[in-house]
């Protein structure tokens, strides 16, 4: 019976020293570190493992590309980037002028050519070309060299935006989804006289479109 108090005493101490054990030092963080490091996240790609999209026409027309940002590409107006591959010979896009877009190329590998309004200057590894947007200015990268071109592209998912094309007219509308020729018109060429909206409103307005009344009539002697 003696030894019963022993034993509490003894059960006392054990839950004390697991308390002192368990408890954190001073400036230690109480917060559990992660159990698993996640190694598939979306927002991290590696070039190594990301197909290459190529898409060419003709002899010298058209690039190959890496898309790296496929957590931003499907939100509209958000920045993405791809690294590009153009091959000797070819252009990757017909000479053009964004109106929202800004663009931004790193040069990584090769040589090409940037043609940047009236100029044209060769790009090597290590130059970076910024191309601002609604400048009014158009922009081309061509290689006309004999190994391929690699750079680093930057640039927005506008889908309000208007790109033109200089050298030929074309006018590219992302949100219509259409590129197209524009020809100046008159403003009001082919509106009717009577205009439709008036038409459509005799049924509540219960008069005759064109009909006025009061003082515009003629009176009679």
């Amino acid at each position: 019976m003696k030894k019963q108090p022993e034993k509490k005493d003894k059960s006392a101490k054990e839950e004390k020293s697991a308390k002192k054990e368990k408890s954190p030092k001073k400036g230690q963080s109480t917060k559990s570190s992660p159990s698993k490091i996640q190694s598939a996240l979306p927002y991290v790609v590696n070039v190594d493992n990301v197909r290459e999209i190529e898409r060419l026409n003709g002899e010298h027309w058209g690039s190959a590309w890496k898309p790296l940002t496929p957590a931003l590409d499907s939100i509209p107006g958000r920045l993405g980037a791809n690294l590009t591959r153009l091959p000797p010979g070819r252009t990757a896009c017909p000479f053009h002028a964004h109106a929202r877009e800004d663009e931004v190329f790193f040069v990584l590998s090769g040589r090409g050519v940037l043609r940047y309004g009236n100029a044209l200057q060769e790009i090597r590894a290590g130059d970076c070309i910024s191309c601002p947007a609604g400048m009014g200015v158009a922009h081309q990268l061509a290689n006309p060299f004999d190994e391929d071109l690699l750079f680093f592209a930057v640039g927005l998912n506008d889908p309000h935006e208007v790109c033109t094309y200089p050298d030929t007219g074309k006018v590219m509308i992302r949100s219509l989804n259409k590129v197209a020729r524009l020809a100046e018109t008159p403003y009001l060429d082919g509106e009717p006289d009577t205009p439709r909206v008036l038409e459509l409103a005799r049924s509540i307005a219960g008069v005759s479109v064109g009909k006025s009344k009061g003082k515009n009539k003629k009176r009679k002697r």
